[in-house]
C-alpha cells in the first residue's frame, strides 16, 4: 500500500497540546495519530488508526493459535444481567446508564461476563461441549471520574476480552495457563517490556489472579519486586506477621498528659520527653484513621483502621480491599462525640462497643503488641496499651502503606518499588457468574456441574499508549517494526523533478513487493520540514532520496538507532526489504 502525505488526511503539529500530560499523549497528538473527541475520548485517525489495527492483528493472532474463537457483543447491554450478578448497583457511578423510549433501563458496556456466560448457557449443555475459549476485540465505556493521560484512562477505550469455560478446577488451570503462554508472546511481538505480577481480583471475584505491567514512571500503578523474584501489584501485596508476645508480664496501661499533640510528629516529641529512656518513634503509636464507607446500595458507614504511626493508609489499597464500597473522608464528629479528633482510641472502638464503630487493625498489630495512642479525651494519650489485653478488633485489613525495604511476604528479600501500567489482566474466575446466572453442563456422569471460568483482558488502545511511551525519543515517536503504521518513510526534498520520479520509482517498486510505504511527495514543503515530520511520526525505516541522487545513491536511516547508510539507487529496494524483513 502506498500512502501519499500529500492527500494523506495528517497535520503534524509543532507544539504540544496544553492538556498533554505524559509524552506518548503528547507525541500521538502532535503526529496527528489521534485528537481528542471529548474528556476521556479519542479519535483515531489514518496513521493511528492503523497502529491500532497492527496491535488488534497481533492478539488476534495469538488468540487464534490458542485455540480461542473470536465473537462480538453489542456495547449497549440490558440491565437484568447486571442485576443478576449485583454489578448494576456495584458499579456504582462508574458506568453509563441509560433507557430506551419505553424506559428500560440500559448500560454501556464497562465488561461483558454477564454476556459471554449466558451465550454459552444458551447454546451449550454437555461437559462434551467443553473446554472452550471465546474473545472479542471491543469498546468498552466507564465514566472515569478523572480521565487522564491520554489514551492511558478513558471513559471510552478498547479492550480484548476473553473467556474460558470448563468442567473443573484443574481444566480452568488449563486454559489459564494457555492465555498467560498466549499473553507473553503477545507482549514479546509488541515490543513491550513488561513485568507479571500478582495482582487482586477486585470486581471480578475469583482467585488466581495475575497483571502484566508495562514499566513506567507514568504508569498509575505502584508494584513491587524482591531479589528473590516476588513480584505483585502493591494493591495485592500481603503484611508479614510478627509473633504474638506473652501478655505475662507486661506494664499496665497509663494515660498520660499530652497537651497539643494531635500529629503522631508531636505526640513522639511528647514522649520521649515524658519517657526519654524509652526509645520511643513513631512506629510505637497506634494511629487510628476515621473514613466513610459508602456501599453500593448507598448507605454510609464510619470505619476506624488501627495501625503504626510510622505508616500512612494507602488509598488504592483501601480501595482494593473494601470494594464495591467507595471510601470518603470522614466528616461527621458532632454525629460521634466518642471519637475526639486527633485523640482516637481503640478501647471506645468495634462492633460490639457502645459506639458500634468497625474496628479493623493493621496485621503488624498482634497479641502483646505494646502502643502508644489516644486516651479518647483532648490532650490526653495512653502508654503501654496492650494489644489483646486492653483492646481488641474487628479483624484485619490491608491499608497500610507498602514501602521500599518491606519483606517480602514469601521471605525472598526486601522490597523495591516501581510504577508501572497495566496492560493485562488475567483471573481465575471460578464459578462467581456461572452460579449467579445458572451456567451448567452434563459431565460424564449425567449429572449437573457449575462451569468454572477464567477471564482474559487487554488493553488495545492503551498497548498503543505504553508503546509510544516505551519506544520515542527527543524527536518524536519510534514505532517496533510489527506495529509500525508503514513499513518504510520515503522522503523526497529538493525541487528537482529527478528526485520525486527516482523516489516515486523505488515507493512503487516497495509496494509492488508487499510492503506499506508512506511517501512524502509534498511538492513544496522544505527538506526541514520533511526530516522533522519524519522524525516524529516513527517509521522503522526511512529512506531519503535528495542531493545524493546526482552521485546514485539514496540514504537508508533505521529510525531506532538513527544508523545510517548510502546505498545505490539501483541495489536500494532489495536492500531494504532485507532490512523490513529481517
Amino acid at each position: 500500500m502506498l500512502l501519499r502525505m500529500s492527500t494523506l488526511f495528517l497535520r503534524t503539529l509543532r507544539d504540544d497540546p496544553a492538556d498533554a500530560e505524559v509524552p506518548s499523549h503528547r507525541l500521538l497528538v502532535r503526529a496527528g495519530y489521534i485528537r481528542r473527541a471529548a474528556p476521556g475520548g479519542f479519535t483515531w485517525l489514518p496513521l493511528g488508526y492503523r497502529v491500532f489495527r497492527n496491535v488488534e492483528r497481533v492478539i488476534r493472532e495469538e488468540m487464534d493459535a490458542m485455540g480461542a474463537q473470536e465473537v462480538h457483543f453489542p456495547a449497549l447491554l440490558p440491565r437484568e444481567p447486571y442485576e443478576a450478578t449485583g454489578r448494576w448497583t456495584e458499579y456504582g457511578p462508574n458506568i453509563f446508564r441509560l433507557q430506551d423510549r419505553r424506559g428500560n433501563d440500559f448500560l454501556l458496556g464497562p465488561t461483558h461476563e454477564e454476556m459471554f456466560t449466558l451465550l454459552v448457557k444458551d447454546l451449550y449443555g454437555s461437559y462434551k461441549d467443553l473446554p472452550l475459549s471465546l474473545y472479542q476485540i471491543q469498546t468498552k465505556y466507564r465514566d472515569e471520574a478523572r480521565p487522564r493521560a491520554g489514551l492511558f484512562r478513558g471513559r471510552e477505550f478498547t479492550m480484548k476480552d476473553s473467556y474460558s469455560f470448563d468442567v473443573d478446577d484443574a481444566g480452568l488451570e488449563r486454559s489459564y495457563a494457555r492465555h498467560r503462554e498466549a499473553y507473553v508472546r503477545i507482549f514479546d511481538r509488541l515490543g513491550l517490556d513488561y513485568v507479571i505480577v500478582a495482582a487482586m481480583s477486585g470486581a471480578m471475584g475469583g482467585s488466581a489472579s495475575e497483571e502484566f505491567l508495562h514499566p513506567t514512571e507514568v504508569g498509575e500503578d505502584t508494584y513491587v519486586r524482591s531479589p528473590g523474584g516476588y513480584a505483585a501489584n502493591v494493591e495485592a501485596v500481603t503484611t508479614v506477621v510478627p509473633e504474638q508476645i506473652p501478655l505475662a508480664g507486661l506494664p499496665e496501661a497509663h494515660v498520660e498528659d499530652t497537651p497539643d499533640t494531635p500529629t503522631i510528629e508531636t505526640l513522639v516529641a511528647v514522649a520521649q520527653q515524658l519517657f526519654p529512656d524509652a526509645g520511643y518513634t513513631a512506629a510505637s503509636t497506634l494511629k487510628n484513621v476515621v473514613v466513610t464507607l459508602v456501599h453500593p446500595d448507598g448507605t454510609r458507614e464510619p470505619l476506624v483502621i488501627g495501625l503504626p504511626g510510622d505508616r500512612e493508609v494507602d488509598a488504592k489499597r483501601l480501595e482494593a480491599v473494601v470494594h464495591p464500597s467507595e471510601v470518603e473522608p470522614f466528616t461527621e464528629f458532632e454525629k460521634h462525640p466518642e471519637l475526639v479528633k486527633g485523640y482516637i482510641g481503640p478501647q471506645v472502638l468495634g462492633a460490639d462497643s457502645k459506639s458500634g464503630i468497625r474496628y479493623l487493625v493493621d496485621p503488624r498489630v498482634v497479641e502483646g503488641t505494646r502502643w502508644i495512642t489516644g486516651a479518647n479525651e483532648p490532650g490526653r494519650h495512653v502508654f503501654d496499651l496492650v494489644a489483646g489485653r486492653d483492646f481488641g478488633w474487628d479483624g484485619t485489613i490491608e491499608a497500610a502503606e507498602v514501602r521500599e525495604g518491606d519483606p517480602a511476604p514469601d521471605g525472598s528479600g526486601p522490597l523495591e518499588l516501581a510504577r508501572g501500567v497495566e496492560m493485562g489482566h488475567i483471573f481465575q474466575l471460578g464459578r462467581k457468574f456461572a452460579e449467579a446466572l445458572d451456567l451448567k453442563v452434563l459431565d460424564e456422569n449425567g449429572k449437573l456441574v457449575t462451569v468454572t471460568m477464567g477471564s482474559y483482558g487487554i488493553g488495545v488502545s492503551r498497548a498503543v499508549a505504553a508503546i509510544a511511551e516505551s519506544t520515542h525519543d527527543e524527536l518524536g515517536l519510534v514505532w517496533p517494526r510489527e506495529i509500525a503504521p508503514a513499513d518504510v518513510h520515503v522522503v523526497a526534498t529538493g525541487k528537482d523533478a529527478a528526485v520525486f520520479e527516482a523516489a516515486e520509482a523505488l515507493a512503487g517498486e516497495l509496494v509492488a513487493a508487499g510492503l506499506t510505504v508512506l511517501y512524502d511527495d509534498r511538492p513544496k514543503v522544505s527538506p526541514g520540514v520533511k526530516f522533522k515530520d519524519a522524525e516524529l511520526l516513527g517509521m522503522p525505516t526511512i529512506v531519503t532520496v535528495g542531493r545524493g541522487l546526482a552521485e546514485g545513491t539514496i540514504e537508508v536511516r533505521d529510525r531506532a538507532t538513527g544508523e545510517r547508510q548510502e546505498v545505490p539507487v539501483g541495489g536500494a529496494a532489495s536492500l531494504i526489504l532485507g532490512v523490513v524483513r529481517g
